[in-house]
C-alpha cells in the first residue's frame, strides 16, 4: 500500500485512532495534515522524525471557516489533497429522556456535520485531479444502536448514508467514499471499566479481543490505497465479528 507522494487530511488526529490513522498513512509514504482542536504539533513532530512531511493545524471541525483555512493551508503547503479521513468525533452518553439539546446538537455537529464540511471542502480539488479517497470513521453503534447513545448512534448512521450517497455523486471522478465501523477498540473509555465489565463485552465479540487503534488504521491505509481502487459506497466493520451477530 505505497501512498508516496499523495497528501492526506486527518481530523481528530491528535491522539487516539486518529493519531494511528495519520502515523499509517505517513508509514506508508502519505504527506500529513493534521487537524484538531486540541495542540497536534506533536504528532506532527513524530512524523517528522520518521523521515515524513506534516503540517498541524488547529480546526474547529464543526466551523465551515475553519474547515475552509485547514484545506487553504493543506493545500498552500502541499499542493494537492489526495485523501480526507473524517475521524473527528466526541461522545456525551444519557438516555434519551435525560438528553439535553446541547448534547444532542454538539454530538450531531462534530460527528456529522463536520463530515459534510470537511468532504465538500476537498471534494473540488479531488475532482480537478480526478482521483480522491474519502473515508469516514462511523461505528457499529451507527449500524445496531446503543442505550445512551441515541446522538451518537444517528450521527453515525447519518455517516453512513452521507458516504453512500457521496460515492455515487463521485464516482466518475475517480474518487471513492467509504466508512469504517469500528466496534469496541482499546481506549482510556474501555481501560476504565472493571474486570466483569470487559468480561461481558468480550464474550460478544467472536475473536475474543478487543480490536486496537491500529486495527482501525490498517483499514483506512487499504481503502486509501490503489489496491481498493474499486471499492466504493461500502461500511467495512472492523469489530472482530461483532456486526455480524
Amino acid at each position: 500500500m505505497d501512498l508516496s507522494g499523495k497528501v492526506a487530511i486527518v481530523t481528530g488526529s491528535a491522539r487516539g485512532i486518529g493519531r494511528e490513522i495519520a502515523l499509517r498513512l505517513a508509514e506508508a509514504g502519505a504527506n500529513i495534515v493534521i487537524s484538531d482542536i486540541a495542540d497536534a504539533e506533536p504528532v506532527a513532530e513524530e512524523i517528522k522524525k520518521m523521515g515524513g512531511q506534516s503540517l498541524a493545524v488547529m480546526t474547529d471541525v464543526t466551523s465551515a471557516s475553519d474547515v475552509a483555512g485547514l484545506v487553504g493551508k493543506a493545500i498552500e503547503k502541499f499542493g494537492r489533497i489526495d485523501i480526507l479521513v473524517n475521524n473527528a468525533g466526541i461522545a456525551r452518553d444519557q438516555l434519551l429522556m435525560r438528553m439535553s439539546d446541547e448534547d444532542w446538537e454538539a454530538v450531531l455537529n462534530v460527528n456529522l456535520k463536520s463530515v459534510f464540511l470537511c468532504t465538500r471542502a476537498v471534494l473540488r480539488h479531488m475532482v480537478k485531479q480526478r482521483w480522491g479517497r474519502i473515508i469516514s470513521i462511523s461505528s457499529i453503534v451507527g449500524i445496531v444502536g446503543n442505550p445512551g447513545q441515541a446522538n451518537y448512534a444517528s450521527a453515525k448512521a447519518g455517516i453512513i448514508g452521507f458516504t453512500k450517497t457521496i460515492a455515487r455523486e463521485v464516482g466518475s471522478r475517480g474518487i471513492t467514499a467509504n466508512a469504517i465501523a469500528p466496534g469496541f477498540i482499546v481506549s482510556r473509555m474501555t481501560e476504565q471499566l472493571s474486570e466483569e465489565q470487559k468480561g461481558e463485552m468480550l464474550k460478544r465479540i467472536p475473536l475474543g479481543s478487543l480490536g486496537t487503534p491500529r486495527d482501525v488504521a490498517e483499514a483506512v491505509a487499504f481503502l486509501a490505497s490503489e489496491e481498493a481502487r474499486y471499492i466504493t459506497g461500502q461500511v467495512l466493520g472492523v469489530d472482530g465479528g461483532l456486526g455480524g451477530l
